[in-house]
């Protein structure tokens, strides 16, 4: 029995949703370890579309418990209003299987505002932020003055934190020009939501403990991708928290002894929402034809996805710090159409061929991808169930990817249909 991670090994939008609920079959709980409602999963089941941002993917099954992390960033009213959508859908969703950690952090809408007026003000150096609020959130809990979930039971706890939380935002508001923020006005609508999220919340820490000790299996996901880690992605184009793999111990409350498996979905091309370094960004019609046919926009923000070509040297490289056993291999029918197709396996930064991604923002965008160039396949691959069925140059741009990123496929997906899935090895086993 296995406790399997999972990330993505890109800059995020690699299929983690559909590979979590495929999982998710053999899981018995399901665990949102960081980010926020920024980051949002598609599953596609029986032809209906479920779109979620901060609940679990494991929520759309049945018998499964859904858990929210301290370490994610939660914004009730959006957590509130995402309940009622999937409940319009038939899902249920009530305590016996949904928990929220009472150590989770709030995002308020001053934190939405905060966003919003850096972002605008920060012209051509703007990140590329989904202005949710997610980044002053985090900015908050690491300064010591954040609204957690437990800080609802107590009108007179939240009436204190508030003071000491918008002491510090209203002083940025005035030096900005901006109206200082009213705290009583959102005290009382706090205070009105209390109760419905209250009844969600206990000590996540405590309730993953007693389900290792009843041989549960556990399936920790992760939002974005290891690209947009603070401390190992583009930065400063990153997230505001930690996606590598490690962080499913923090943001549960678990030690890191209770990761068995860590499984990095990673796309067949590349794609990036936001600004930032991108190696291998197609401004062609190649790159064109990437995001039409893998309908590339935002979950969350329906933004157009830049896309490129695989880029082997980064997969490589995200492997190595998140500690990821395996690859699940995404949108692999996205690429059925082309001549041929491309994966980059080295860089050139002045004038010089290097094998990994450095660390400032400088050279990583003036690096020039170095490729390998494989023929196409130019047939459908779009529901095949076992590798032997593959293209022979599908196999074969497969095998030479598992070789380059030093880390075996387990599993291959044709479509964004939970079914349409090759499984080579499973990581509950």
């Amino acid at each position: 029995m296995k406790n399997v991670v999972v990330v993505g090994s890109q800059w995020g939008d690699e299929g983690k949703g559909k590979i979590v609920d495929w999982l998710s079959s053999e899981a018995d709980i399901v665990v949102r370890f960081q980010g926020g409602h920024n980051a949002g999963h598609t599953l596609v089941i029986d032809g209906v579309t479920y779109k979620l941002r901060l609940l679990p993917s494991g929520i759309v099954r049945k018998n499964k418990i859904s858990i929210i992390g301290n370490g994610v960033v939660v914004d009730p009213w959006a957590l509130l209003d995402e309940i009622e959508e999937i409940k319009s859908k038939g899902i249920e969703v009530s305590p016996k299987n949904l928990i929220i950690s009472e150590s989770a952090n709030l995002i308020l809408p001053f934190h939405k505002e905060m966003d919003e007026i850096r972002e605008d003000a920060a012209g051509k150096a703007k990140i590329g932020t989904t202005r949710r609020g997610i980044g002053p959130a985090y900015e908050d809990k690491v300064g010591r003055r954040s609204i957690r979930v437990m800080d609802l039971i107590s009108d007179e706890n939240l009436n204190h934190r508030l003071e000491t939380v918008l002491m510090h935002h209203n002083a940025i508001r005035k030096g900005l020009g901006k109206e200082i923020f009213q705290k009583d006005k959102l005290k009382n609508d706090l205070l009105k939501i209390a109760p419905e999220i209250l009844r969600y919340s206990q000590p996540v820490w405590k309730k993953i403990d007693e389900f290792k000790s009843e041989k549960k299996k556990i399936l920790f996901e992760g939002a974005q991708g290891i690209l947009l880690d603070v401390d190992h992605g583009t930065y400063p184009f990153v997230t505001s928290s930690n996606t590598v793999a490690s962080s499913a111990a923090t943001g549960t409350g678990c030690g890191p002894n209770s990761i068995n498996y860590v499984l990095g979905i990673t796309k067949a091309y590349t794609t990036r929402v936001g600004e930032g370094p991108f190696p291998t960004e197609l401004k062609d019609d190649i790159g064109e034809h990437l995001g039409l046919t893998g309908k590339e926009f935002g979950t969350v923000t329906s933004r157009k996805r830049r896309c490129g070509w695989f880029d082997g040297v980064l997969v490589r490289q995200t492997i190595k710090i998140s500690g990821i056993n395996g690859i699940a291999l995404t949108k692999l029918d996205v690429l059925d159409d082309l001549d041929e197709v491309k994966m980059c396996i080295a860089y050139e930064l002045k004038g010089k061929k290097i094998d990994y991604l450095p660390a400032a923002v400088e050279d990583q965008l003036q690096v020039k991808p170095i490729y390998k160039t494989f023929k196409g396949w130019k047939s459908k691959t779009k529901g095949i169930k076992s590798f032997e069925e593959l293209p022979e140059n599908a196999k074969k741009y497969i095998t030479e990817m598992e070789k380059f990123i030093e880390t075996k496929v387990s599993s291959i997906s044709t479509s964004p249909e939970r079914k349409d899935t090759i499984l080579l090895i499973d990581p509950f086993v």
